[in-house]
């Protein structure tokens, strides 16, 4: 028996479930998967094996499981717990029609089990990589953990566990960072003031915050999201922007719809994402070496929070206060932390066609852009350390690719099962530095298969955004670095021959040909008539067409490369990255292990009767 689990047994049996500090000092992750609090999860993870730890309020079995969907369908279980003093823990999965088989090869293997009269908690590991054909593979993806629980020890696949079972989207394999203690830290929230959220399914709603005065620098180290209950599914995400720090006093605490024609117009000298939260995110923590700098002439003095709104089902008389916590110190870090935003510059000049099972669109922090910045800024080039992939609800699959001297470096990010409502800044495992002239590309796959009509670049939840925001040190003056298909070349690509010029209305009219002619070309795309086959040829199509170069710094200024056309790299094929090689060793150790410990169960159950 491991040290681990007689430090973790003994607590149980002398303090009480709850008091189980030896144990929990080992794992690096955690999470809470029911809204209720009866099924708490923590886990570590080397490069070869992930271990889990279930404490769940019940005597009888604990069920977890990976699932692709989220649903019971094709998933990779568990089911354990402890029965007569004597632990198990069974290896199953599930078919299209969600039942339940026995695997043949039982790759989740027992650690330790302890039950009293009202917990049970199960330790359990297994290979990242089984081999094993039934068993999900575990990467740096969004994983949709499934998890039940029963009062009774299972039986058979017929002892349901009724309401007791639920999901949560989790990356099982994201680096964690050490947390400073917050106790005696100062800190400042800026929240929505009980807003009364609009009677329709997307609402942006902005205002402008003045930061706290200080006298000197300081680091913001640590930002947590503040979220109404309730409100868990309605706010999409909140970004902070930096403002104009010459804006009138008279500004703060105005609040109005965003993007709107009659919204204020010092909302438009709010330009440079300052931060980024999004649905399911949790709090973040800055790494030791690097902090959010507030407090000099250089910093902002006034932020424009937006939060994103999404009430898809029209709910009437919505009152919201949420926002954010932002922790501050004095005691000032080596470097300033900086947010570039990368990817599909938001426009309708991003076409996503219908009844396309996978679509990729592509953004672009092109060469000429980071090489003209880096070398005026920063010659010796920047350090990413965290990075936040951003798409709506067609999203299915997003990477963020790094090239230097025309070659392939390893992905910056990436996340091959996105979930539109787990959205969150994955820590990268070491520092990468990006240099002059090197070029990013943000891809992004979605599945339109169900849609009857174009999907567009847009703020809805039902348009789509293609988005890498990197947190980087040292900071410097680059706030977007993006990219743009030429919207003519699309055009051509459903026959548009002219357009009416000069350029007076928005969306643009066609001149010819004559079917199209006086047709917005979002009418014209959508009186297309789309196929697949058509679908996935415009994809090959833009891929190959000129982008349009964004480049744009902290104010409302623009870099000199700004608006020039450039093609886009030869690339090749993204390989799939996997998790250690799966083994196929027996699991030996583990076995004598469980055996020792069904032996000091039995007795200090004695003991305890």
């Amino acid at each position: 028996m491991t040290s681990l689990g007689f430090c973790a047994l003994l607590l149980l049996m002398i303090s009480g479930l709850r008091q189980v500090s030896c144990s929990r000092q080992t794992f690096t992750n955690t999470a809470l998967l029911d809204a209720h609090g009866k099924y708490h999860l923590r886990w570590r993870y080397d490069e070869r094996t992930i271990v889990f730890e279930a404490e769940v309020e019940t005597t009888g079995y604990i069920g977890f499981g990976l699932s692709p969907s989220g649903s019971m369908a094709h998933s990779d279980m568990m089911i354990g717990g402890v029965e007569n003093g004597k632990p198990y823990v069974q290896d199953f999965y599930t078919g299209t029609n969600r039942e339940v088989h026995l695997d043949h090869r039982q790759d989740y293997h027992l650690e330790y089990a302890i039950e009293n009269n009202t917990h049970t908690i199960l330790c359990f590991s297994r290979d990242l990589n089984t081999c094993d054909m039934d068993d999900k593979i575990i990467t740096e993806s969004t994983v949709r953990v499934i998890w039940a629980y029963h009062s009774d020890d299972f039986k058979n696949a017929h002892n349901y566990h009724g309401l007791n079972r639920g999901r949560k989207s989790l990356r099982l394999l994201n680096p964690q960072h050490h947390q400073d203690a917050l106790e005696s830290l100062p800190f400042f929230e800026i929240k929505n003031p009980n807003i009364t959220i609009p009677f329709k399914d997307t609402t942006y709603y902005c205002q402008i915050f003045m930061l706290p005065e200080l006298k000197r620098k300081h680091h913001i180290i640590r930002i947590e999201p503040l979220i109404q209950k309730g409100h868990e599914n309605l706010i999409h995400h909140i970004l902070l922007y930096q403002c104009d720090s010459n804006l009138n006093e008279s500004e703060v605490g105005m609040g109005h719809e965003c993007y709107h024609p009659n919204m204020p117009d010092s909302f438009l000298t709010c330009e440079s994402v300052f931060f980024a939260w999004a649905i399911g995110g949790q709090s973040f923590s800055y790494p030791d070496h690097v902090g959010l700098s507030i407090g000099t002439s250089n910093d902002p003095l006034y932020v424009m929070m937006e939060v994103h709104y999404d009430n898809p089902t029209f709910q009437e008389g919505l009152t919201d206060s949420s926002g954010l916590r932002l922790f501050y110190t004095s005691e000032l870090r080596q470097f300033d932390a900086g947010v570039l935003e990368t990817g599909v510059w938001v426009s309708l000049y991003h076409i996503i066609p219908p009844g396309v099972s996978e679509y990729l669109s592509e953004g672009h922090c092109t060469k000429e852009c980071l090489q003209e910045v880096l070398d005026h800024e920063m010659p010796l080039g920047i350090n990413v350390f965290a990075v936040l992939l951003h798409s709506h609800l067609a999203g299915r699959s997003l990477r963020t690719r790094h090239f230097r001297n025309g070659k392939e470096l390893q992905l910056l990010a990436y996340d091959d099962e996105f979930d539109f409502n787990f959205q969150e800044f994955q820590y990268l495992k070491e520092e990468r530095r990006v240099l002059s002239g090197d070029h990013l590309i943000t891809e992004c796959k979605y599945n339109t298969i169900d849609r009857k009509n174009v999907t567009w670049g847009g703020l809805s939840t039902r348009d789509e955004m293609c988005l890498s925001y990197l947190l980087y040190y040292p900071r410097i003056d680059l706030s977007r670095c993006e990219s743009l298909p030429d919207q003519i070349q699309q055009l051509t690509f459903i026959g548009v021959k002219e357009i009416y010029s000069p350029v007076t209305a928005w969306p643009f009219i066609i001149k010819s040909p004559k079917k199209y002619r006086n047709l917005t070309f979002t009418d014209a795309m959508d009186t297309f008539k789309w196929s697949k086959k058509k679908g996935l040829a415009f994809n090959k199509f833009v891929l190959q067409q000129p982008i349009n170069v964004r480049c744009s710094k902290h104010n409302q200024e623009e870099w000199p490369v700004h608006g020039m056309l450039v093609s886009p790299p030869l690339k090749g094929e993204v390989t799939q990255l996997l998790p250690a090689v799966c083994n196929r060793a027996p699991h030996v150790n583990r076995i004598l292990i469980i055996k020792v410990f069904l032996v000091t169960v039995t007795f200090v159950f004695y003991l305890d009767i």
